[in-house]
């Protein structure tokens, strides 16, 4: 097949200019006779490699047999025509763009999906067409959609490998990766959808338009007027416009496969990257909404360093006076104090329950996330308190322990346990003598290490107290003299 660039050897415009208007009134009366008649003359323009006129007459051709409403016809013409040798590249596209223009003027949905595999099967394996059979995939899985067969609209779109396509824009790579990750989604393919998802670049939603809107419609209309006559091996023109809504959408996806996977601390981050959009800052209701999981999700997060960190900045927010409630409980996770979780859950517990992220009561489902999350919440408050016990005690009782923790002994263990797996504290437990011991064994070298500290700040300390006591005594022996 030609690449449609080289300069025709003959021009025969005119000779198309007066047969077409022939070939659409004999249609009228016999349509394979008015075909008959352009294709001879397609023969030659091909051959001629007479883009224009080439392209012109392969228009022609479908919307004759799409007016005569033979569409069989018309999915052979487009087999047929796609199959000439040396047709050209160029005029093979504006046929296929021509006919997916006739999708939705198909009287029934036996056509429509006849007209849509002949459109794919035409298309398959060129990569100069490679946008049109996306688009017309993209087609058919509405349809699969739409007749609830969610399996077979995943899979036909999810065939799609965009992100290699070299002739399409930016955000239509990126719209149809979040419509894969989606379908995935909503038929439970999670491994799925998160490969799919790492496909997109998060830095191409940090860019922000550098143009007005009246600059950005201009550079849409030119481009697609570029498109027009653009050869099929050149890039498409990017248009620098607002990625706000794709934006959002990926996002909301992430939220939805993290909380899945229970990864607390990704949601709150995924939820701070959409507190940081224009749109959402600019809207009240929006704001105080997510600020509100922000910090939700960072008190539901294991605690470890970047824990730490990411709650210390978010209480450093001033945004987050807006939403009273949410601040004092930030606040009770920064400071270093027992929160008791009765008290915990009289207070807090009423608010909690009335979003979506908490339930209190458990669910008809074993995969009640709300209601593991709730009792998430819970843990990581008795997790607080027993770091709290580990800061200000070297040793306790078993019973007084489990008095501040308002838990049994068989609980307190498990939680202790489950903190000094986590590395997060030091604890040993002496059952008999029903002792914890918080305080961290030291070997030879620490104690030795110590011991010489503490020696070289001793001699420091005698180095600048003989330094001053040798001061006093020459300034005594100065004073006598000056008063002589």
């Amino acid at each position: 097949m030609s690449d449609g660039i080289l300069k025709p050897e003959k021009d025969y415009s005119k000779d198309a200019d007066k047969l077409i208007p022939e070939a659409e009134q004999l249609a009228k009366t016999d349509v394979q006779g008015a075909i008959d008649k352009l294709l001879g003359l397609e023969k030659q323009a091909r051959q001629a490699s007479d883009l224009a006129t080439t392209s012109r007459l392969l228009v022609a051709i479908v919307t004759i047999c799409k007016n005569a409403g033979d569409w069989n016809l018309l999915n052979d013409q487009v087999l047929l025509l796609s199959k000439k040798h040396g047709q050209l590249k160029q005029a093979t596209t504006r046929m296929i763009q021509t006919v997916m223009t006739f999708i939705d003027q198909t009287p029934n949905m036996d056509v429509k999906l006849s007209v849509i595999e002949a459109l794919r099967t035409v298309t398959e394996g060129k990569i100069f067409v490679e946008v049109e059979r996306a688009r017309v995939t993209r087609i058919l899985s509405h349809i699969k959609k739409s007749q609830g067969d969610l399996n077979s609209a995943a899979d036909i779109l999810c065939e799609l490998q965009v992100e290699t396509f070299g002739s399409m824009t930016r955000r239509e790579k990126t719209e149809f990766i979040l419509e894969q990750v989606s379908l995935c989604i909503e038929r439970g393919d999670w491994t799925q959808a998160t490969i799919l998802s790492r496909k997109i670049n998060r830095r191409y939603f940090s860019r922000k338009p550098k143009k007005t809107p009246e600059q950005i419609e201009q550079l849409k209309e030119e481009a697609e007027e570029r498109e027009k006559t653009r050869a099929p091996d050149e890039a498409p023109m990017e248009v620098d416009d607002d990625v706000t809504d794709l934006k959002l959408r990926y996002f909301e996806q992430q939220i939805i496969l993290a909380n899945h996977e229970y990864k607390y601390l990704d949601v709150c981050k995924h939820y701070r990257e959409v507190l940081d959009t224009e749109s959402v800052e600019n809207n009240p209701e929006q704001l105080q909404a997510v600020l509100a999981r922000i910090v939700y999700y960072i008190a539901l997060s294991p605690y470890d360093n970047e824990q730490s960190d990411l709650l210390h900045r978010i209480q450093q927010d001033s945004r987050l006076s807006t939403v009273p409630v949410e601040s004092r409980l930030v606040k009770l996770f920064t400071i270093p104090e027992l929160m008791r979780w009765p008290h915990v859950s009289e207070e807090f517990g009423p608010h909690l329950c009335n979003t979506d992220v908490f339930d209190a009561q458990p669910g008809q489902t074993a995969e009640d996330q709300a209601h593991k999350r709730w009792q998430d919440f819970r843990k990581r408050v008795i997790e607080h308190n027993v770091r709290v016990v580990a800061k200000y005690y070297t040793r306790i009782q078993m019973g007084r322990l489990t008095q501040l923790l308002d838990l049994a002994e068989e609980e307190t263990e498990k939680y202790i346990s489950d903190l000094v797996t986590s590395k997060t504290i030091y604890a040993k437990i002496d059952r008999p003598a029903r002792l914890i011991n918080f305080s961290k064994p030291r070997d030879a070298d620490d104690v030795l290490n110590e011991w010489s500290s503490d020696m070289k700040n001793l001699l420091n300390h005698l180095e600048r107290i003989d330094h001053l006591i040798t001061k006093e005594e020459m300034m005594a022996r100065i004073l006598p003299t000056k008063a002589r």
